[in-house]
């Protein structure tokens, strides 16, 4: 007996593709009862909003062997079977290696990737025509225990102000989660380290003005109840949910773009597969136009080397990275108090 499937019609720019969907009805995300078929036609209806913000980007798939309460794994480098009209790019991992990663160039590819059992879309900071050098400065704002999404609001009107007296023009979105993040196109002329570098002086001089209220702290047990300004996100091969991206979470919620007005009174949890093809329509995508003018990283740089001259090094790596140049030990502070006694 066949299995069931479906096909979907998906323009592009080379005319309709007939999509192939196999097992259309099973249910991706149980509570909330979406299917493998309302997410591939959620990634027809957004396409041209995804693809402004995720598109011409190396992007890391998040994929799922059942539902969004099981088993998932990162795929990075093309799977077999990917259609030969699916661009790759090549980019290289903070171990040295190059390997190839996926580019969506229109709708039909997402469908795919969605075919591919692909829940979450993280695409790189950088163009594929330049993966070495991001486009994006990102900043991260994740909520630890004790904190709620009203606390992160109020430090990400602060981390705008901080970035606007850099230079530079922040866009929010929802993370999908409880979090948010801020996006600021900036120049592709620096690497991966520097833009790093860039995003701690950001963090740090947010740090210094609301030291009750954020944190830089990598080691849990350090952050308290403060928001968590994640360094670590601009470090190459890290990357967050991409503007539009679905999230693997019980609410079948997506990571939304938001204006700055309306950030104070938004329900991060009404962003769903279900409700954002219709916001898009009525109000228009709040990033277009994100990318016409890009700023420099020079002032937050400047920042960067007055903190090393005042004594301020380098912050902790993630910890599958190799050990970096003037990295602090990669010791939790307890087991560090531990080690001396």
């Amino acid at each position: 007996m066949a299995s069931e499937a479906t096909t979907l019609e998906v323009p592009g720019p080379d005319g309709v593709r007939e999509m192939r969907v196999s097992s259309p009805s099973r249910v991706i995300w149980p509570e909330a009862g979406v299917t493998k078929l309302e997410l591939a036609e959620y990634l027809v209806a957004v396409a041209p909003a995804f693809l402004a913000h995720n598109g011409d980007r190396p992007i890391s798939l998040q994929r799922f062997g059942g539902d969004v309460s099981g088993e998932w794994f990162f795929s990075k480098n093309p799977p077999k079977g990917t259609p030969d009209w699916i661009r790759t790019v090549d980019v290289t991992y903070p171990s040295g290696r190059t390997h190839p990663q996926l580019v969506a160039d229109e709708a039909a590819a997402l469908v795919w990737m969605a075919q591919m059992n692909t829940v979450v879309f993280h695409p790189w900071p950088s163009r594929a025509g330049d993966t070495d050098h991001p486009d994006e400065l990102r900043i991260d704002l994740d909520p630890q225990p004790g904190t709620d999404f009203r606390d992160v609001i109020s430090v990400a009107h602060g981390m705008r102000e901080v970035l606007s007296e850099a230079g530079l023009t922040a866009a929010v979105k929802t993370s999908g989660s409880r979090g948010l993040h801020l996006i600021a196109p900036i120049v592709a002329e620096h690497d991966f380290i520097e833009v790093r570098h860039a995003v701690i002086a950001a963090a740090r001089e947010l740090e210094r003005r609301r030291p009750d209220d954020v944190t830089t702290s990598w080691w849990k047990e350090e952050r308290g109840e403060r928001i968590f300004l994640d360094y670590n996100q601009a470090a190459r091969d890290r990357t967050t949910a991409g503007a539009y991206s679905p999230r693997a979470l019980p609410g079948a919620t997506v990571s939304t773009p938001l204006t700055w007005d309306e950030l104070d009174d938004v329900d991060p949890t009404a962003f769903t597969i279900r409700t954002v093809p219709q916001r898009l329509a009525d109000l228009g995508d709040p990033w277009a136009g994100l990318h016409d003018s890009a700023g420099s990283l020079a002032p937050l740089l400047e920042w960067w080397e007055r903190d090393l001259a005042a004594g301020l090094g380098d912050l902790v790596y993630p910890p599958d990275y190799p050990k970096m140049p003037g990295e602090p030990p990669r010791v939790a502070p307890s087991r560090a108090r531990k080690e001396q006694d």
